[in-house]
């Protein structure tokens, strides 16, 4: 427990956790987690999120989690992580971690830190007492609320790298494959600092076959050209999924936009892979 001691910031703010601290913010159904602060906590009475300090060599993820865990009864076991956002101080930082929940379970508090502990809808956050820190960001956290889902188009990303894709092309869907699966967390993805979707990514022709290998990633065989299936995957997210696609083809982004997703060209993500 070496981070639980009060820091002060390079902006002269006085917080608790010597090494930052973090939070996780869960939503389900259209409503979030929030916490009501106990005293003695700064901000008792007021609205948050279950967190806490984090300790020496452990990630935000973690931490988040492990402070949840300690201050509620949510099985945080079941929350699926899809990003994290930072608020850096200087020498101290807050780490907001993204999630979502299957279904909105009923969560009691598991500490003296929690006073209770409520699933608020979505378009109410804003009405309760907030804790101010999170008040001030909860507009930009509310756009990371949903699971992101990256739909990509494999064959138009082989096509942007150049690895001589055209003599093997099962052999270059399986090395992006991998190559994807690989990624630790993705940037460039607003308002996350690193992104974790879940990713599908959609093969056609020759490419056909090569399956999910030791991935993550959802692998799905398009029974004709790509472009079809690559916007029945965009249409088949439910209203709990973000949906963005990966494409530099032009008709093919317009269509995915007219079923609400985000686009991203091929450049993008081929910069997170090295």
């Amino acid at each position: 427990m070496d981070g639980d001691w009060f820091t002060r910031c390079a902006q002269g703010h006085q917080h608790w956790g010597r090494h930052g601290a973090a939070g996780l913010l869960v939503w389900s159904g259209g409503q979030v987690l929030l916490q009501q602060r106990a005293a003695p906590s700064s901000g008792a009475g007021t609205w948050g999120l279950f967190g806490g300090a984090r300790h020496r060599r452990e990630d935000p993820v973690t931490a988040a989690l492990r402070e949840t865990a300690e201050e509620s009864t949510l099985p945080t076991g079941e929350v699926r992580v899809h990003g994290s956002w930072t608020e850096d101080h200087g020498n101290w930082a807050y780490h907001t971690v993204f999630g979502t929940a299957p279904e909105p379970v009923a969560v009691r508090p598991a500490s003296w830190e929690t006073m209770a502990a409520a699933w608020v809808p979505e378009d109410e956050v804003e009405h309760r007492l907030l804790f101010e820190p999170f008040a001030k960001a909860w507009p930009l956290l509310r756009a990371g609320l949903r699971r992101p889902v990256l739909v990509v188009d494999c064959a138009n990303v082989m096509g942007a790298r150049a690895d001589q894709w055209w003599r093997d092309r099962a052999g270059a869907a399986a090395r992006l494959r991998d190559d994807i699966g690989r990624a630790a967390g993705l940037t460039g993805i607003e308002p996350y600092d690193l992104c974790y979707p879940e990713i599908v990514l959609v093969v056609e022709g020759a490419a056909r076959g090569i399956g999910a290998g030791d991935t993550t990633i959802r692998v799905v065989d398009a029974p004709r050209g790509g472009d079809d299936t690559i916007v029945e995957q965009v249409a088949g997210t439910g209203p709990d999924t973000r949906p963005m696609v990966v494409t530099a083809d032009r008709e093919l982004r317009e269509r995915c936009r007219a079923h609400g997703a985000a686009v991203l060209g091929p450049r993008w993500l081929l910069s997170q892979l090295g």
